[in-house]
C-alpha cells in the first residue's frame, strides 16, 4: 500500500523500515529532514513538507502520525486534516491520551475521513521482531488497511480491540502495567543489591529468565543491563514518564477502579527527579522535633 508517513523519531523511522521491507511504498515526513534523506536512501520517498508528502500521494490515502503527544499531534492532525479528502485515513500511532480520540474522530469524520487510534508497544525491536498494535475506531476502516497492520506487527501482535479511543486506552493501561512491573523488578533488584552474601544480581536475573515464575521480557532486558554495567554507575536514578501513566492513574480515580500498584510506580518516578526532598526533609525534622532524633545538616 502507498503510506505517508509523519513523524521519523525511533519509532517512526523504524516502522517506516519495516513497512519498506514489507513491499510498501512510503513517503516520510519529519521536521528534521536528514533522517528523511536518510529513510530515502533505504528506499523511501522523503518530503519537505506534510502538504507535498499527502500531494504525491493518490486518493485514497492512508496517513500515520507518529508524533509525541499533546499540541505537537493537534496541530499535525489538523494540518493533515485539512489536506485530505473524504475516504482517506488517519492512523495515530502515538502515544495519545484515549480521551482525546472521540472528539479528533468527529472532526475526521466531519471531513468523510476515517481516524483510527493505534496503541503501539515494541519499543527499539519492533523493527526486527515486530510491533504489537491495538487498534480503536472504524472497522471498516481499520479492515482496509490491515495489510499496514499486518506488516508492521509480530506474529498475533495485532487487534482491532474496539470503537474510537479503545487502541489508546489499552496502550494506556499497557504502559500502566509496564510502570507497575518495572518498578518491581527495580526494587527487587535493589533488595538483592544489598544482601549480606554479596549476591550478583546479573547472576540471579540470569538464571531467573529460565523456569522462574517471573521470566519475561523485562526480566531479559534487566539482565541485559546488569551485564553491561552490573553497578549502574553510568547513568543516574532519574525517570521519566511519557503520561500513559499519569492518564491510567486519572481514569482509574474517574472510574473508581483500585490501582495502587499502578499509582505507586508512577509516583515513584516522580520520586526520581527529587535531589532533594522536601517531604524527605520534613520527615526528618519531624523526628528531630518530637524524639530529639539527629539529622544530617547541610
Amino acid at each position: 500500500m502507498d503510506i505517508v508517513m509523519v513523524g521519523l523519531g525511533k519509532m517512526g523511522a523504524n516502522m517506516t523500515r519495516r513497512l519498506l521491507r514489507g513491499g510498501h511504498s512510503v513517503m516520510a515526513y519529519d521536521r528534521s529532514h536528514a533522517i528523511g534523506e536518510e529513510l530515502a536512501a533505504e528506499g523511501a520517498s522523503a518530503a519537505s513538507s506534510i502538504e507535498g508528502a499527502i500531494a504525491s500521494v493518490k486518493s485514497p490515502r492512508t496517513v500515520w502520525m507518529m508524533v509525541p503527544s499533546g499540541e505537537a499531534t493537534r496541530a499535525v492532525l489538523a494540518e493533515v486534516v485539512a489536506l485530505l479528502e473524504p475516504g482517506d485515513c488517519v492512523i495515530d500511532g502515538g502515544n495519545t491520551d484515549w480521551r482525546d480520540d472521540a472528539a479528533r474522530a468527529a472532526q475526521c469524520a466531519e471531513k468523510g475521513i476515517a481516524y483510527l487510534d493505534c496503541g503501539t508497544s515494541g519499543g527499539l525491536y519492533g523493527l526486527t521482531e515486530g510491533y504489537c498494535l491495538m487498534v480503536g475506531g472504524d472497522k471498516t476502516a481499520c479492515d482496509r488497511v490491515r495489510p499496514i497492520f499486518d506488516t508492521l506487527a509480530t506474529k498475533d501482535g495485532f487487534a482491532y480491540v474496539g470503537s474510537s479511543g479503545a487502541g489508546h486506552y489499552a496502550k494506556m493501561v499497557h504502559n500502566a502495567i509496564e510502570y507497575g512491573m518495572m518498578q518491581s523488578l527495580a526494587e527487587g533488584f535493589e533488595l538483592l543489591q544489598a544482601s549480606p552474601q554479596g549476591i550478583d544480581p546479573a547472576q540471579v536475573a540470569g538464571l531467573w529468565r529460565h523456569g522462574s515464575v517471573i521470566r519475561s521480557w523485562l526480566l531479559d532486558l534487566s539482565h541485559q543491563a546488569l551485564r553491561k554495567d552490573p553497578k549502574l554507575d553510568a547513568i543516574t536514578g532519574y525517570v521519566s514518564d511519557s503520561g500513559e501513566g499519569r492518564w491510567a492513574v486519572e481514569t482509574a480515580i474517574a472510574r473508581d477502579v483500585p490501582a495502587t500498584v499502578l499509582a505507586a510506580a508512577l509516583f515513584a518516578r516522580f520520586q526520581s527527579r527529587q535531589d532533594d526532598s522536601f517531604a524527605m526533609k520534613l520527615l526528618a525534622a519531624l523526628r528531630r522535633e518530637f524524639g530529639g532524633h539527629a539529622v544530617i545538616s547541610k
